[in-house]
């Protein structure tokens, strides 16, 4: 996917729970407001349902795949001390033709780190599925069908793999390609999410979130 996003380190305010959100453009919300990030939407959503939950500290950029991501955890160095994990990641890979094996084992390593950084508590971890771009505007002339059979065989290694770690998974793909060629939902680019997009990953997101912070 295009790179145009600048790594988005970012805190909020004070609660008892602490949340970090990583992953790539769906992560930090390309094209949008900080607000419309679906993490902030349900930091929000939760702190409305009684959760103490400080806003998302997010490592992502536009562009990262799964090695990438790695690479800026390392860097960055957070705490092992957070509440709650977030991980959506992979569509970069898929863009770039990786393959499927080396997603399994990278992403399988992220999922290490998320388990190590939520307090070495799997259960505290979440992934979201990848959203299949193929359905949007930007790619137009393009093989949308063989899109989607790649976007559907990285998200079933996710899955495999996320539930393998005692991880839950959330499958945010079918919103993705129900309103796929919606304008509301799309974001000026024609190829990421605007925040009512944002919006119902927080909500699918949020039962989840629920249940790991009670």
């Amino acid at each position: 996917m295009p790179n145009t996003s600048a790594p988005a380190p970012t805190t909020g305010t004070a609660n008892k729970y602490t949340y970090l959100a990583l992953g790539d453009s769906y992560t930090i919300g390309e094209s949008v407001p900080e607000a419309d990030q679906w993490g902030m939407q349900l930091a929000a959503l939760l702190r409305e349902k009684g959760v103490p939950v400080s806003n998302p500290t997010t490592i992502a950029r536009t562009g990262w795949t799964t090695s990438e991501l790695a690479d800026a955890i390392r860097a960055a160095n957070p705490a092992a001390t957070y509440n709650l994990v977030s991980l959506l990641v992979g569509v970069n890979n898929q863009y770039r033709g990786q393959s499927v094996e080396t997603y399994r084992t990278e992403f399988k390593e992220l999922l290490q780190t998320a388990t190590r950084l939520a307090k070495g508590n799997p259960a505290h971890v979440m992934v979201l599925s990848i959203p299949d771009w193929g359905v949007t505007p930007f790619a137009s002339g393009r093989d949308r069908q063989q899109i989607a059979q790649e976007i559907d065989a990285f998200n079933a290694v996710a899955k495999v793999e996320a539930e393998h770690a005692g991880i839950p998974f959330v499958d945010i793909t079918p919103l993705t390609r129900t309103f796929g060629t919606d304008a509301t939902y799309l974001a000026s680019d024609g190829l990421h999410y605007s925040g009512k997009m944002h919006g119902e990953w927080a909500l699918l997101a949020l039962p989840v979130a629920q249940h790991i912070l009670p």
